[in-house]
C-alpha cells in the first residue's frame, strides 16, 4: 500500500503550477550546489526524513500554522547550528516566500532533476508476481541497451496481469502482459466476427 505522504506529494505534483514552482527551487538548489550537489541532495533528503519522523511538528512547520517569523526562528535555532550554510539559506528563502509547504514536493523534483543530470531515469516495471534480482538485472541491461539513459527500476506487482510485463518509460507504456495480448485477441476476433456478419449480409442482399 502506498505511503500516505507519498500520495499527498504525488497529488501536489499533479498540479502544473505547483510543479513549476517546485522545479524553480529544485533547479536553484542544484545549480548553487556545484560540485557538492550529491551532498546537497542527501542533506535535503535527511531533513525531510527528520520531519517525517515527527508528524506533529511536520504538520505545524509546513502547514502555515506558523507565521514567517516563527518559521525563520525554527530554522535559525534548529537547522543553522547543524546544517550547511547553503541548505540553511535555501530554507530561509522558502520561508521568506511562504513556500515551506512545498518542501516535500521540491525534494521529489530535486531528486528527479539530479538523476536526470546524471543520465538516469525511473522506469516502472509491472509484473504479475515479484521479480527476483536476476530478472530485474536482465531487464535493466535490456533497457540500457535500447535507451540513452541509466534506468532506475521501480518494480510493482499487479496480479491482474496474469503474466508478462508492463514497462513504463516516461509517458510511454510497453505492454507485453498476457492480459494485454488476450484483450488484443478479443478485439481482433470481434472485428473479424463483425466483418463476417457484414460480409454475409452483403452476400444475402446481393442474392
Amino acid at each position: 500500500m502506498a505511503d500516505s505522504k507519498d500520495a499527498r506529494v504525488k497529488s501536489v505534483l499533479d498540479d502544473p503550477s505547483t510543479l513549476a514552482v517546485a522545479r524553480v527551487y529544485a533547479t536553484a538548489l542544484l545549480d548553487a550546489a556545484g560540485d557538492s550537489v550529491a551532498d546537497a541532495v542527501e542533506e535535503f533528503e535527511s531533513f525531510v526524513e527528520v520531519l517525517n519522523q515527527n508528524d506533529e511538528f511536520r504538520s505545524v512547520f509546513l502547514s502555515g500554522m506558523m507565521n514567517r517569523d516563527e518559521q525563520l526562528g525554527v530554522i535559525e535555532r534548529v537547522v543553522a547550528p547543524r546544517g550547511s550554510e547553503q541548505f540553511t539559506n535555501f530554507l530561509r528563502v522558502l520561508a521568506a516566500h511562504d513556500r515551506l509547504s512545498l518542501l516535500p514536493a521540491i525534494l521529489v523534483v530535486t531528486k528527479l532533476e539530479h538523476e536526470k543530470r546524471n543520465g538516469q531515469q525511473h522506469v516502472e516495471v509491472v509484473s504479475a508476481t515479484e521479480l527476483d534480482d536476476a530478472t530485474l538485472g536482465k531487464i535493466r541491461s535490456q533497457i540500457n541497451d535500447n535507451f540513452d539513459f541509466e534506468p532506475i527500476l521501480d518494480p510493482l506487482v499487479d496480479p491482474n496481469l496474469i503474466g508478462g510485463l508492463v514497462i513504463r518509460v516516461g509517458n510511454t507504456v510497453y505492454d507485453g502482459s498476457l492480459r494485454s495480448r488476450v484483450n488484443q485477441l478479443a478485439k481482433r476476433l470481434q472485428q473479424e466476427c463483425i466483418h463476417e456478419i457484414q460480409s454475409g449480409r452483403d452476400r444475402f442482399s446481393t442474392d
